[in-house]
């Protein structure tokens, strides 16, 4: 950081400061429109948890999959508009990390932010290793850790060059899967209402009938939300973009709006065309997946296929979405002296060194898919399982505590508004403890909440060791 910035920071009003290599004066470079943003928004969340994780999620709560996601949508909402308050009115390359940092303490962000960036880099290994299952079933008696490595190779170096090739592929991807999802719509739509050729409606039988709306009681509900709940991680990442477009604060504030109604449509109004087409118990929605499972029942020919294509794509987003949110998130992190120095260089406008480091696991795991191509997957998937929800955590706190702050002391920065402050905030946070004490209470997710608990634990305590030997020097 230069000395005016330095000096900027240390002289101005106390909302206005934020932690060196936030703010303008970044060395990061710009180049990111509002059209990529809206696509980012959805880019690094469209992956296996829709495509492939939320055949689990209707197996084991019927119907009722789509309350689930309407509830657990609901909480979404009102995490991304209090992000979206936070980073609108100090947009940061470490969003919640920053924020976090600034309401609660350097502690707050070391462990917001690592957390983050942990729960990426296993992404980007969920995805790979789910597009590397992919790939071997079109190219029988090839390896899979040879994909993964394929992939992760692409990614990073897609990830090193200038921010705005990153924004265009992902736009593309993006794209592709959002108007693969609004087809499927369209032609469940059509289904539904009996106006699709070769079909009829179905009415509401498959709502009622084998077992009712909710065959699996309210336990089956319970998973269908957790379920839900890791379906929606990544949304996040679009407020982290949104210190490298053209406009910051306008940029954000698009995004952040328009991914209220997507979350309606793409989430909960899928899950009700598959719940209405199918009968929830039928075993094709957790072998071929839920969407293509459909489209089989549609006629449409080579539906499995299709939807392999279109699940390709949105895990290959994914894992491009992952990489670049990681690295931006290390550079944040390291720019405020919460990481390794060595990992702060930035060489045109790209933090490269963080990409690497953020990558590394996604190559870590080719060696792991080698070893253990069985059961990689699921234990993967039960290190980050309560990741998320500690992170909604601190965004609840942190916003509960600027918001007070910008009122007394830069009202004109609030550009976007928390519904209903404090009350839903509040409820937001009720909603994220309420999940964590389900998974505690639920056998099959119990280790995923003594993960999370470790590692926000041991984050947390270097975090406050880092802060105390920082003051002392």
């Amino acid at each position: 950081m230069s000395q005016s910035t330095a000096d900027e920071s240390t002289t101005a009003p106390p909302e206005q400061q934020a932690p060196p290599g936030t703010g303008h004066g970044s060395p990061l470079a710009g180049g990111l429109k509002q059209r990529h943003l809206s696509m980012i928004a959805l880019g690094g969340v469209i992956g296996a948890g829709l495509f492939v994780g939320s055949g689990a999620g209707i197996a084991a709560a019927g119907p009722s999959i789509v309350l689930a996601y309407a509830v657990s949508g609901l909480l979404v909402m009102c995490v991304m508009r209090m992000l979206g308050e936070m980073s609108a009115a100090n947009p940061a390359s470490g969003s919640f990390s920053v924020h976090a940092e600034r309401a609660i303490g350097p502690w707050a962000g070391f462990t917001a932010g690592w957390m983050f960036w942990t729960l990426l880099c296993v992404g980007v290994a969920i995805e790979g290793i789910g597009a590397a299952h992919i790939m071997t079933g079109w190219f029988p008696g090839t390896a899979s850790w040879m994909w993964v490595l394929l992939f992760m190779v692409v990614f990073t170096v897609s990830n090193l060059t200038a921010v705005k090739n990153f924004g265009e592929f992902e736009f593309w991807f993006a794209a592709l899967k959002i108007g693969a999802i609004a087809l499927f719509l369209g032609l469940g739509v059509l289904a539904v209402l009996g106006l699709l050729p070769g079909t009829s409606s179905p009415g509401a039988a498959h709502l009622v009938h084998e077992g009712g709306f909710l065959p699996e009681g309210v336990d089956g509900l319970l998973v269908g939300l957790l379920a839900s709940v890791v379906a929606y991680g990544g949304l996040e990442t679009v407020t982290i973009a949104a210190a490298e477009s053209e406009d910051p604060v306008k940029g954000v504030t698009r995004a952040v709006r328009t991914t209220m109604w997507r979350i309606a449509i793409v989430y909960v109004g899928s899950m009700l065309v598959i719940v209405t087409l199918l009968p929830w118990n039928d075993p094709a929605v957790v072998e071929h997946g839920p969407y293509a499972a459909a489209l089989d029942h549609l006629g449409i020919p080579a539906a499995g296929q299709i939807m392999n294509v279109v699940i390709l794509i949105a895990l290959m987003s994914a894992m491009n979405a992952n990489i670049y949110g990681s690295s931006r998130m290390a550079h944040s992190l390291v720019s405020r002296g919460q990481g390794p120095r060595a990992l702060g260089k930035v060489s045109g406008g790209v933090p490269r060194r963080a990409v690497l480091a953020s990558s590394g696991f996604g190559f870590v795991t080719v060696l792991l898919s080698y070893w253990y191509p069985d059961t990689l997957f699921a234990w993967l998937l039960n290190m980050v399982g309560g990741v998320i929800l500690v992170v909604w955590g601190f965004i609840g706190v942190s916003q509960m505590v600027l918001r007070r702050r910008l009122e007394r002391q830069a009202p004109g920065k609030l550009v976007v508004r928390m519904w209903g402050f404090p009350y839903l905030t509040w409820v937001a946070l009720a909603g994220v403890a309420g999940v964590l004490v389900l998974m505690a209470l639920g056998e099959d997710t119990r280790v995923q909440v003594v993960f999370t608990a470790g590692l926000t634990a041991v984050l947390a305590v270097a975090g406050l060791v880092r802060g105390r030997r920082t003051t002392a020097a």
